[in-house]
């Protein structure tokens, strides 16, 4: 995972290192040198807080044990694949926070899994190998500055629309218009926000 400018995204690292290092973060992937590599990314952005997790159910268990900043998954996870837990973070009944900023990377790119992860709502999808510049660009985004959240029968996640806005003119015209939901940006680690995110319960 090599670094595409090494100078400017190590001067972006320094500028943001003192906030990322407050972000929880969990990485769920099965492939076990994928974790590590992962790991010492984040650490080198900052992140200090790094929980990993190599198959859906143990990444729910820690879900449900820790408020978190972020999740990072694989699309092809044992047991429960990265598109179930997702549904389960956005819209399961007893999610902490639905609005956590997902990113999917993985290495299955074909069209229909792309179209399924942006359904069940991760904020980001990101194909394999990238660098480590595109990973910081995109949790940077995924964490603060979020899109909207759409609340709408059968979806929960970030608006969709966001390339196609530009092309759209007149009225909107759907029946039924979808809950907008502004996710609120917290500063990782803010007791206040740990006290909003709804406990699970025994």
């Amino acid at each position: 995972m090599p670094l595409t400018n090494g100078v400017s995204i190590q001067a972006s690292v320094d500028q943001t290192a003192h906030t990322l290092e407050r972000v929880n973060c969990l990485v769920a992937d099965g492939n076990r040198h994928m974790r590590t590599l992962l790991k010492g990314v984040l650490r080198a952005f900052g992140m200090r807080n790094v929980q990993e997790t190599g198959d859906g159910p143990s990444a729910i268990a820690e879900l449900k044990a820790s408020p978190f900043d972020l999740l990072i998954t694989e699309y092809a996870l044992d047991l429960l694949d990265g598109i179930d837990l997702t549904r389960l973070v956005r819209t399961g009944s007893d999610s902490r926070d639905p609005l956590m900023p997902i990113i999917m990377l993985t290495g299955h790119t074909e069209r229909y899994i792309v179209a399924r992860a942006r359904d069940v709502g991760v904020n980001e999808f990101m194909a394999k190998p990238i660098s480590a510049e595109a990973l910081y660009v995109r949790i940077i985004s995924a964490v603060f500055h979020p899109r909207p959240f759409v609340k709408a029968k059968g979806f929960m996640g970030p608006d969709r629309r966001r390339h196609e806005m530009k092309k759209l003119k007149g009225p909107d015209h759907r029946r039924v218009q979808p809950e907008m939901i502004m996710p609120k940006i917290w500063l990782p680690g803010d007791k206040n926000r740990d006290a909003a995110i709804k406990p699970i319960g025994p």
